[in-house]
């Protein structure tokens, strides 16, 4: 006689051409991840799939759960130096619960217990833990098992910034930078000249690390548009500035010129200032001197009447002075005043 299992936890039991099914009280259960897929990445704004599935010991089957089987399935992600366990979803008799983003690939029940995550962020990197416990349809534990995959969240360069640094004159130096304020891996950094003058520019004059272009003995021909590329292995952006090349000494003639105009012409207003003032300055004393220096006239009296001028009465005198001319000469063809007859009487008296 054939041996016979005894009660209904057998090890294993007859099936269909005697191949053997694991029992659940013997169940050991093994949780799976790809070789050579424990470290993933992805692409901030992607999705990834974190693959793990479950099998049971001796059992060919590793798609299909037993009828018994309850699987308790919990996703964590590790967080910091401590490696704080933050759930991401769990599967808990029967009812799945999970944050934003997060879910199974297949509906539960089922052997594959993937978890796909959407939207990513660069704070989705970090180790995933899997924990699957095997439960039967009284409760018991029949079997644990879990699995550790590291995801890495990559970030294309965000769009750089470009900026000049120094005073773009012919003969002088500047440097060109160029900085991603957000990128990972680093980014890494390519100058190039746009067209008509189409120019790609290698070290040591560009710094692909820094993101730096330095143009030296700078000429007008070196004017342009220079366009920096930021770029890692998942994406890039760009940015550009314009060099416009002056000529220096172009400058300083204008410049010049400009400043000489300037100083003529307050040279000029002053010289005017200064003229009328002395103009006025030499006007009044000659004005003055004129006045003082002209003495008065006398008339032309006959000599008896100078007599009479010298001892004549108070009447005589005043009469001279009534017809005494104005100052200054005479004006040609002017006649002299002739002495009054109240003068000539007075004379003739006194005689």
């Amino acid at each position: 006689m054939g041996s016979q299992a005894s009660g209904p936890w057998a090890v294993f039991e007859a099936h269909g051409g005697g191949t053997p099914r694991a029992s659940p009280s013997r169940a050991q259960v093994e949780l799976h991840v790809p070789a050579g897929l424990t470290k993933l990445r992805a692409v901030e704004g992607a999705e990834v799939v974190l693959p793990a599935w479950y099998t049971l010991q001796g059992d060919v089957s590793s798609t299909k759960p037993k009828p018994w089987e309850v699987p308790t399935v919990i996703w964590f992600l590790l967080e910091g130096k401590n490696m704080n366990m933050s759930q991401v979803l769990a599967h808990i008799s029967g009812v799945t619960s999970s944050k934003p983003g997060a879910s199974l690939v297949y509906p539960m029940p089922s052997r594959n217990v993937s978890l796909r995550l959407q939207g990513l962020q660069e704070k989705d990197s970090g180790p995933y833990l899997c924990s699957v416990n095997l439960q039967d349809s009284q409760g018991t534990v029949r079997g644990h098992s879990s699995k550790t995959l590291e995801l890495n969240v990559l970030v294309p360069p965000a769009p750089p910034s470009c900026r000049l640094r120094g005073v773009p004159h012919v003969g002088t130096n500047v440097t060109l930078r160029c900085q991603s304020p957000r990128s990972k891996p680093a980014a890494q950094y390519q100058w190039v000249r746009s067209p008509p003058s189409s120019q790609v520019f290698f070290a040591p004059v560009s710094d692909a690390i820094h993101g730096s272009l330095n143009l030296k003995n700078l000429s007008t021909s070196m004017s342009g548009v220079y366009i920096c590329k930021a770029h890692n292995e998942v994406g890039s952006a760009q940015c550009n500035v314009t060099l416009k090349v002056s000529t220096g000494p172009e400058a300083t003639v204008v410049a010049g010129a400009v400043v000489g105009t300037m100083v003529g012409l307050g040279l000029l207003v002053g010289l005017v200032l200064l003229y009328q003032r002395r103009g006025k300055a030499l006007e009044e004393p000659a004005n003055d001197i004129k006045e003082d220096a002209i003495a008065p006239r006398t008339l032309p009296w006959p000599k008896g009447s100078d007599t009479i001028s010298k001892n004549g009465t108070l009447s005589s005198v005043t009469s001279a002075r009534a017809l005494r001319p104005p100052h200054g000469p005479p004006r040609p063809g002017a006649l002299s005043p002739t002495p009054s007859l109240s003068s000539q009487s007075q004379a003739g008296s006194l005689v």
